[in-house]
């Protein structure tokens, strides 16, 4: 047997969510030794920067197939280092030139510090903001069977389209905002049968009459709102909102 497959190999973070640089990491860490343990942080020991539950982050990592043991930790790394005493600790290419307290607790008993190949860094926060507010290319088809039954062509689309910059549209209709609630579940409810959460994110959009004049703000004409809100929150959120677009 090669002498690596004896060897324990230690990650942590915080793992928001399992992105490229994460799976080049845990791919990396594996190779280094025959038994990687991932440590992911808790809730509480990472605070403002996990922005998904711990469970469903230890979840995440739990299901990889590089990782052979994972668990939520809610002590300093150093502290959990020195007591799993791993033979060596891997972390990313980016943290070579800064300071790693994880060096300390390794050279009390000659353990290593590796860092991962490749300059590769991803932001789990971005790519989350990104799936709400990036259009992708490939989600979007033309309705071909309904052009076809309408005699609509494509050329004709693009035409009409880029007629839009001379047109000077009033919207009529109600505001809405729509709410997203992110929420992990508890278990069922003990008096019928529902599911009981808890929230661990929201996001909220512009809706009704207000998306309608965005969309057409986007397509290049001047576009105008006439509609009714209330001195609140949620008012002031459509102006927000409706300012942004150009509205």
């Amino acid at each position: 047997m090669n002498s690596k497959e004896y060897k324990t190999v230690f990650v942590s973070g915080h793992f928001n969510v399992l992105h490229p640089g994460h799976l080049r990491l845990l791919r990396f860490a594996k190779e280094c030794g025959g038994r990687l343990i991932v440590a992911v942080e808790s809730d509480r020991l990472a605070g403002a920067a996990a922005y998904v539950a711990e469970q469903l982050r230890l979840e995440g990592v739990a299901s990889n197939s590089y990782v052979d043991e994972a668990f939520l930790i809610d002590r300093p790394v150093v502290e959990v280092i020195r007591r799993l005493r791993p033979d060596m600790v891997v972390k990313g290419k980016e943290h070579e030139n800064r300071e790693n307290p994880e060096r300390v607790a390794l050279s009390e008993y000659g353990g290593d510090l590796l860092f991962s190949s490749g300059e590769t860094v991803f932001s789990s926060l971005d790519l989350i903001r990104r799936e709400f507010t990036e259009l992708s290319s490939s989600t979007v088809h033309l309705p071909m069977d309904y052009m076809a039954r309408n005699s609509i062509t494509r050329d004709r689309l693009i035409q009409l389209c880029k007629t839009f910059k001379d047109l000077r549209i009033v919207v009529i209709g109600d505001l809405i905002v729509d709410e997203y609630i992110t929420c992990e579940p508890l278990g069922m409810s003990q008096e019928d049968p529902t599911l009981v959460v808890t929230p661990t994110g929201t996001q909220r959009f512009l809706g009704g009459a207000g998306i309608v004049s965005s969309h057409v703000r986007g397509l290049g004409a001047e576009s105008a709102l006439i509609s009714m809100i209330g001195q609140d929150m949620a008012g002031k959120f459509c102006l927000s909102e409706l300012a942004k677009a150009d509205v």
